[in-house]
């Protein structure tokens, strides 16, 4: 069933009764509130100016405001672009500027993020279409040359009785992680979310009666933002976190008795240790989904085992949404442990392709996953070469990412096809060189990547220490050595303090193509030894 979004709330109100939508703090937020205001935010923004199809960038972080002018933009048929409160004044100023965003909100006075001090450093010029200005929280005027409103002001219109949109409505747009160049921006439908919503609502359990969701992703990401919507499409209470502190996190989940949420390994990991003493620290914590970015962490699912918390890998993407595929949360741990799953619509498909031969692949052997589904993206945004070149002939989405399927009737996700090695004459998948450098002594982390030379490509590898380890790239060469094909083995290895990372709104991701810079730079000809 396709709805608009609006839709989905004015559910979510029948079946909730009087429970909360979402708590901030201790204080409680209902259905009934987040849609008058919502409806309040429509017409505000359409008597401000905003019309159908107008793009509305949402600076914020997790505020009771926030899915109140969401919605509000939503119900108008406004195309709100989710920009990451993580990013700064060139990301924004590209980001407002490309999408040709007419309005910006943003929490001049949010204690955790300066924006009006990273606003002051954008180009006014390179905003040429940015008209207006909402500030939540503060009547703060942060750019000259525009009107300025309050977030409060658009919400004290008279409700609104349309919904301007269709299924088919444009209402989101995603930027994608890019580090070497500008990101593109992922252009999501009315449709694409609430469908996807209504799948993760009912297959992660977010429809029952007793669940509580953990909202610590942000919304600006598509990993927070599907959650938010399958929360609401459960008609069940988030918890929100305007930004991410573990003991915060940890007091939250046992106060409120929250029984689900998604989260990054590292945020994961965090919360556990931050977790008070006890065999079950987290007595209501059911499931936490979990996105594999950091291989350090990959006890993770043994961790909860022990805590008697479900956790299980994830799968998802900006295109395709966040929580696409999952692994069961009654599925053995070392299966919960990987990346992939199975589909979380049964509308959606997952096949693997050779990406050379172009052979759709059986079970158990390694190619380019390729997917199809009712929470597909509409197209990349302002870039139709992107756009067509995403899409195989018949209709699915190349993701750029390497795996299988296996034996349970789901996939695998190994890595980044961009991240395969080709060493020796074989695809490689760098994790498996990294998990052995990681076994020995005093490694913490350990990434790898390649080089060309003369003589073909060959790995570089860059650790990094525990406290108190030491570095001894001859030992570590050895060892690799002595367990993996003489074609997989590093000629060369660094330590790092930490590695070069990018942070995006759906995690910490480490950046490989500068650790291949940095690899060229460092290893010369000596790399062919």
């Amino acid at each position: 069933m396709s709805e608009s979004l609006s839709s989905l709330l004015v559910d979510a109100i029948t079946r909730a009764g009087d429970r909360a939508a979402f708590y901030a703090g201790d204080e409680p937020y209902g259905y009934a509130w987040l849609d008058d205001k919502s409806r309040r935010a429509a017409l505000g923004f359409s008597t401000m100016g905003i019309r159908p199809g107008d793009r509305v960038a949402i600076w914020l972080p997790n505020l009771p405001e926030w899915p109140a002018l969401y919605f509000g933009l939503a119900r108008l048929g406004a195309i709100a672009v989710l920009v990451n409160t993580r990013f700064r004044s060139s990301e924004v100023q590209d980001i407002v500027g490309r999408t040709r965003a007419k309005a910006l909100i943003l929490a001049p006075r949010f204690r955790a993020i300066d924006f009006a001090g990273i606003l002051s450093a954008v180009d006014p010029s390179a905003l040429g279409h940015l008209r207006w200005v909402v500030t939540v929280g503060s009547d703060d005027r942060v750019l000259p040359g525009r009107d300025h409103f309050t977030g409060d002001e658009v919400m004290a219109a008279p409700p609104a009785t349309f919904d301007q949109a269709t299924p088919e409505t444009p209402v989101a747009i995603f930027t994608t992680s890019g580090t070497t160049k500008a990101p593109k921006f992922v252009l999501h439908s009315h449709g694409s979310l609430t469908n996807h919503a209504r799948a993760v609502a009912r297959v992660f359990g977010y429809d029952r009666d007793d669940a509580v969701l953990l909202q610590a992703l942000p919304y600006c990401g598509t990993f927070g933002l599907a959650q938010a919507l399958a929360g609401i499409a459960g008609a069940q209470p988030s918890v929100l976190l305007p930004t991410f502190d573990a003991p915060v996190a940890a007091t939250a989940v046992n106060h409120h008795r929250v029984t689900d949420f998604n989260a990054t390994d590292d945020m994961a990991a965090r919360l556990l240790d931050a977790a008070p003493p006890g065999q079950r620290p987290f007595p209501s914590l059911r499931t936490v989904g979990y996105a594999r970015f950091n291989p350090a962490l990959a006890d993770l699912a043994r961790r909860g085992d022990r805590l008697g918390i479900r956790f299980r890998g994830l799968y998802g993407m900006s295109e395709v949404q966040a929580l696409f595929a999952y692994q069961p949360a009654d599925a053995p741990t070392k299966r919960r442990e990987t990346a992939g799953g199975i589909a979380t619509s049964p509308d959606a498909a997952i096949r693997i392709r050779d990406p050379e031969t172009g052979r759709v692949l059986p079970p158990g052997q390694s190619g380019e996953i390729e997917l199809r589904g009712p929470s597909l993206m509409l197209r990349y945004d302002g870039d139709e070469r992107s756009t067509r070149h995403a899409f195989t002939e018949d209709g699915w989405f190349r993701t750029g990412d390497l795996g299988q399927l296996d034996a349970w009737g789901g996939f695998t996700f190994e890595t980044r096809m961009g991240d395969v090695l080709r060493l020796g004459g074989f695809l490689v998948n760098p994790q498996e060189i990294e998990a052995e450098l990681q076994r020995y002594p005093g490694v913490d982390g350990a990434q790898i990547v390649s080089i060309a030379d003369a003589g073909g490509s060959k790995a570089i590898g860059f650790v990094t220490l525990r406290s108190g380890g030491t570095f001894d790239e001859a030992a570590l060469i050895a060892r690799c050595k002595a367990s993996l094909a003489g074609f997989k083995v590093p000629v060369r290895i660094f330590l790092l303090d930490a590695f070069p990372t990018t942070t995006g709104p759906n995690g910490t991701k480490v950046q490989r193509n500068r650790l291949r810079e940095m690899a060229e730079a460092w290893t010369g000809p000596t790399a062919a030894r």
